[in-house]
């Protein structure tokens, strides 16, 4: 089902993207393959009733952690370069990934934000305990599991992205500081600094990291987080010209 935002007090200066660049931009995913694979059939449909001389599909990061497919999560996303132009944002879960393989102790963490349900889609079983021996054996185990392409898709990840009127992010960015120079942590953790802030960016903001029941659109940004894992929800942020609306 896709519905359009044609006109909005919350967004009055009408942002828009260049002429002729159609943007999709997907929400977090946190290991919900079924809803990611449905989704990307919906901008298969959408393209081809809607022919457009160049599209950008965008991915807002948390991909992994908390549903219980994140490895074929990955296997989609990597899937998706082959014949579409994509871009893949980092989100605060992917960075426990990178620690976890550097420093298995990181476990301890990792576990109070669904990192065991990542583990598992690997076929990796996590231990109970917390101590560094159990730690570490997990850790070889998941080295073992996880692909090479797979590590190197984490490890391209972007910070954030920029087309026409809008910024791309996972989480927002800091206030009073410029786009070009916000710091990875904000990109990625940031929350009431952020979203408690009324005035201008410098350019609409589009991020996920906060679920919210339905996507929000703000004078200064837009979130399209609307909690996959739970809710079943899925959401794809759909711009061209100055039009924005929902798959």
């Amino acid at each position: 089902m896709r519905w359009k935002v044609r006109s909005s007090k919350a967004l009055r200066a009408r942002p828009s993207v260049p002429v002729g660049t159609r943007i999709y931009a997907v929400g977090d995913v946190h290991g919900r393959a079924d809803l990611l694979s449905k989704l990307l059939m919906r901008i298969d449909d959408d393209l081809k009733a809607r022919p457009i001389a160049q599209s950008i599909q965008i991915f807002l990061g948390d991909y992994i952690d908390r549903g219980a497919s994140s490895r074929q999560v990955i296997d989609l996303l990597i899937g998706r370069r082959k014949g579409h132009d994509t871009l893949f944002l980092e989100g605060n879960h992917e960075g426990y990934v990178s620690r976890f393989l550097s420093d298995p102790t990181v476990l301890t963490e990792w576990k109070q934000f669904g990192g065991i349900n990542t583990l598992l889609s690997y076929g990796v079983t996590p231990t109970s305990r917390n101590d560094p021996q159990s730690q570490h054996e997990v850790g070889r185990a998941f080295v073992q599991a996880m692909p090479d392409s797979h590590r190197e898709f984490m490890q391209g990840l972007a910070l954030s992205f920029t087309c026409g009127d809008f910024f791309f992010a996972h989480a927002g960015v800091r206030p009073g500081i410029p786009l070009q120079k916000q710091r990875p942590k904000d990109l990625l953790w940031i929350r009431d600094d952020f979203l408690l802030h009324e005035e201008d960016f410098g350019k609409v903001v589009v991020h996920g990291h906060t679920p919210t029941a339905e996507p929000e659109i703000r004078p200064n940004r837009i979130n399209i987080d609307t909690g996959a894992y739970a809710t079943g929800r899925l959401t794809c942020l759909v711009l061209e010209g100055d039009e924005i609306s929902f798959l």
